[in-house]
């Protein structure tokens, strides 16, 4: 069987200065405004009852689409992350003391919201013994419990290879386990310091041994090369590999510099190669793959989860 490559596909077009807005970034990665009624309605919801969403914070270019469809990311552990990645704007510190009814007003949150999808993330807290995994399982049934028609995306952190701690996790049944990747390997001391290339694929590994539908999302445009993410692809399936099949969903979305002490653009990667991802990681087996310049890891989460469950019925 010949393998497909990336150098055989549409690469990295020449972007002609035409291509760029006056605040330096090609069209493309213009924002689209909300406009849908229901989108509103959310919107008011979250400001009446005081909810923290990751799509405010981030400033998520698709928080409009996202939420006129009924699927919103919430933060849990607090706001101050006990590591400092080079990519990420969220604060960098001590954590306040954990807040141990989180995962009951989540839960409420999500019920107010009235969401189809939720996808739960937070902030890396490794002073903690478990990493906050009893929190995380906590949110998860207190969601399943006052929301019981949503469905819930579980982003979780590494818990620095505590796998007695992700089974905490595990053992509350999200329906979907996602952990990030964010990058290639090489790139991982710069992008992801305090996190290790081999622990991440570990823990999807053994999401899927427990026939978990797996998803991982990396950035494009912070240094890495296509080569790599192709090896990404191939490590992917190699690494994540089980009887239940290997990693279900990779997202791949354009890397944009949160400020100017973070780590700065390498190259916008042109649409025409993100669709050249998607091609190649399908053919490979990755079940879904969404690629695209604004694609962010909860991006179309509920669409995602629907085609990978029903992949996972097909294959037995």
């Amino acid at each position: 069987m010949t393998r497909i490559s990336l150098t055989d596909m549409v690469l990295d077009n020449h972007v002609d200065s035409r291509d760029f807005t006056k605040r330096g970034k090609p069209r493309w990665l213009r924002m689209q405004l909300p406009q849908s009624e229901h989108y509103h309605e959310l919107r008011q919801l979250v400001a009446k009852n005081n909810l923290h969403t990751v799509c405010q914070e981030a400033r998520c270019p698709n928080m409009g689409e996202c939420w006129s469809h009924g699927v919103a990311t919430l933060m849990i552990l607090g706001d101050t992350c006990t590591r400092s990645c080079g990519f990420c704007n969220i604060k960098t510190g001590k954590p306040p003391v954990l807040d141990i009814d989180e995962p009951r007003r989540v839960g409420e949150a999500v019920a107010i919201m009235n969401l189809r999808f939720v996808c739960i993330t937070s902030v890396n807290r490794d002073e903690l013994p478990d990493g906050g995994a009893k929190i995380w399982a906590e949110t998860i049934r207190e969601i399943r419990t006052q929301a019981p028609n949503t469905q819930i995306e579980a982003l979780i952190p590494d818990f620095c290879g505590d796998w007695s701690a992700l089974q905490t996790v595990l053992d509350a049944k999200p329906d979907v386990l996602n952990h990030n990747l964010e990058t290639v390997a090489r790139m991982y001391r710069v992008v992801r310091p305090q996190a290790k290339y081999e622990r991440s694929m570990e823990l999807l590994r053994r999401a899927k041994e427990q026939g978990f539908v797996a998803k991982t999302s990396i950035m494009a445009g912070i240094g890495e090369t296509d080569a790599e993410i192709e090896q990404l692809m191939h490590d992917l399936l190699k690494m994540t590999a089980t009887d239940h099949g290997a990693c279900d969903i990779l997202t791949i979305g354009q890397y944009l510099q949160p400020s100017a002490n973070h780590l700065p653009v390498q190259r916008f990667v042109h649409p025409d190669t993100f669709a050249a991802y998607k091609t190649l990681g399908e053919s490979l087996g990755i079940t879904h793959v969404e690629s695209g310049p604004m694609v962010r890891s909860s991006y179309h989460a509920d669409q995602q989860a629907k085609l990978a469950s029903e992949a996972m019925d097909a294959r037995g």
